[in-house]
């Protein structure tokens, strides 16, 4: 199988403008993203897709690899998915998320490895999670939370706290969905031709379009990732991540 990631950046970003060329130890956090994703060893090319021609030039120049996407996009999933639309020999793609600066192997190897074997034949999506311990992270409405059945499909996602513990004896394990899914190519453009659906505008999590259409998410646990960088805030936890790290 051809495994790729993409990384789709735009300079925009809603709550954090212009994050992804935002300074982390010395570097941006777009090139971080896009070496550590290469780093890791498991992919055959490594992409990022922007809308930004200084996205575009901060990769390239340092010798990246990048695409020009064509159009706005409601999504990341969108935007990458222009982009394979003529890797015909592209059998899975990653999409690792630009502002996810400490992405790691050992994840990324699990993740691909559903699509793998007999069982692997029936997974069209996957992605990752990790635990939350800290209440106030499970609060926050930037970390997005994601409950599963027993054989670890996707069951909803929410901005809002996932389960409600209205039983506060029962012991309860919180997932945070990690922005890295892993499709295969024809499930990725199946995405990007169906239109935005009505949970996905509410919450702005874009596989909830996944869910809503009968398409299921398988979910990946993982250690701990980093930090994904929304607002200011998180720069400033990245900053001290990387210090101690």
């Amino acid at each position: 199988m051809k495994k790729i990631a993409l990384i789709p950046a735009r300079y925009a970003a809603t709550r954090f403008p212009g994050k992804m060329m935002a300074v982390l130890g010395g570097k941006t956090i777009i090139w971080r993203t896009y070496e550590s994703a290469r780093n890791t060893g498991v992919f055959d090319e490594v992409m990022v897709v922007t809308d930004s021609d200084v996205i575009y030039n901060e990769i390239v120049s340092n010798g990246g690899k990048a695409v020009m996407s064509k159009k706005e996009h409601e999504s990341g999933s969108d935007r990458i998915a222009e982009a394979v639309e003529d890797m015909e020999d592209v059998d899975i793609v990653v999409n690792v998320q630009g502002d996810t600066p400490f992405t790691q192997k050992e994840p990324l190897e699990k993740l691909l490895q559903v699509f793998e074997g007999e069982t692997g034949k029936n997974v069209q999506v996957a992605s990752l999670m990790q635990v939350l311990t800290d209440w106030k992270d499970i609060e926050d409405p930037n970390f997005v939370k994601v409950v599963v059945d027993k054989d670890f499909n996707a069951l909803f996602f929410s901005r809002s706290v996932l389960p409600y513990p209205r039983d506060k004896a029962v012991n309860t394990t919180y997932y945070e969905h990690i922005g890295v899914y892993a499709f295969r190519r024809s499930a990725l453009l199946q995405f990007t031709r169906t239109p935005m659906s009505p949970l996905e505008a509410a919450e702005k999590i874009e596989c909830l379009r996944y869910l809503e259409n009968g398409i299921s998410l398988k979910m990946v646990v993982t250690d701990y990732m980093g930090v994904e960088i929304d607002t200011p805030e998180d720069l400033e936890r990245a900053s001290r991540y990387l210090e101690n790290k």
